[in-house]
């Protein structure tokens, strides 16, 4: 029992939080799929002025945050050259203007680069047949294979729950029905919440996490044990009182004391709030200096402080690094 214990807990990490689906046993967790575009805070005390704006936020959406942590390390001058360059990637028809639509476009390419990557990653330790294309025969060979049946005894309902999940899932990401998923499809396999087709097994799996009675609506008491069990009867901290709050203020939109399935949806993957256009039109705001509402490479690199950072120094010796981004 303690190995398949162990060997369920590695098929968890390999699979189920690698799709970015929380588990119910994690504390505080949060279930919402609203990726911001940084963990930066944009403007202290909500103030959206120059003494509050923090640079970093526009650095790490427009960036990356890795990319962001380079830029820090060049002269002004490289700098400045470096965002030339991206300018000539956001410029997606290269007419030497970049629209909010553009920008946006390109914000959004940043924050998804981490799903790509994490897509190619698991692809290739999966046995990609001759087509290119993954079966579910070989994707639940690599997953749950090594699991032997003499492993499973009293925690066999656990492991087929989460195979039979993985496979509900599989089936709606393979859109041609064929039984096998291309590099697109994998990706919606693994993060469904980015996939509109999918959004409802994200739905899906949410419930049968929480709502822990079966009778197809969310509770309070439900809503907050999923983040909070309590198993210790420990007095409750703030942040379990917000979540109260957010309970009865806006995650029961109809106000009958539970959350049905469309609210469960509204909470998850929330779409009343674009972060990247937001950014872009920020972005363009402060940096449109004619009043166009487009910018051209000098207004982006004239506000390069603003896109990307930089040493801010008068002094050379600045450190080599590739020029592609």
């Amino acid at each position: 029992m303690q190995v398949y214990a162990i060997l369920l807990a590695l098929v968890t990490l390999a699979v189920t939080f690698s799709s970015a689906i929380p588990k119910p046993a994690d504390a505080h967790k949060n279930r919402a799929f609203d990726r911001k575009l940084t963990d930066q805070v944009h403007f202290d005390d909500d103030e959206e002025d120059d003494d509050h704006h923090n640079p970093e936020y526009d650095h790490e959406a427009f960036l990356g945050k890795d990319e962001a942590r380079h830029f820090e390390q060049l002269t002004p001058e490289e700098s400045k050259e470096g965002l030339s360059k991206i300018y000539d990637k956001i410029d997606n028809d290269k007419d030497g203007k970049v629209t909010e639509e553009e920008l946006r476009n390109w914000i959004r390419h940043v924050q998804n680069r981490y799903i790509a990557e994490d897509t190619e990653r698991q692809w290739k330790e999966h046995e990609v047949g001759s087509d290119g294309l993954l079966t579910w025969e070989a994707f639940n060979q690599r997953t749950y294979g090594f699991i032997d049946d003499e492993d499973k005894d009293d925690d066999e309902n656990n492991y087929e729950t989460m195979r039979a999940r993985d496979k509900k899932r599989w089936s709606l990401a393979d859109q041609d029905k064929d039984g096998k998923l291309d590099l697109e499809e994998f990706s919606h396999f693994l993060h469904p919440e980015d996939a509109p087709h999918m959004k409802d097994v994200v739905i899906d799996e949410t419930m049968e996490d929480i709502d822990k009675d079966n009778d197809g609506k969310v509770s309070i008491d439900e809503y907050i044990r999923d983040m909070w069990p309590n198993e210790d009867r420990e007095e409750e901290p703030d942040w379990v009182k917000t979540e109260r709050e957010q309970f009865a203020n806006f995650r029961d939109k109809n106000k009958d004391g539970h959350m049905d399935r469309a609210e469960v949806g509204d909470w998850i993957i929330p779409n009343d709030y674009d972060h990247s256009e937001a950014e872009a039109r920020h972005l363009i705001r402060e940096s449109d200096t004619d009043g166009d509402s487009v910018l051209t490479r000098e207004e982006v690199v004239d506000k390069y402080d603003l896109f990307v950072g930089s040493q801010a120094t008068d002094f050379g010796d600045a450190l080599s690094r590739h020029d592609e981004f």
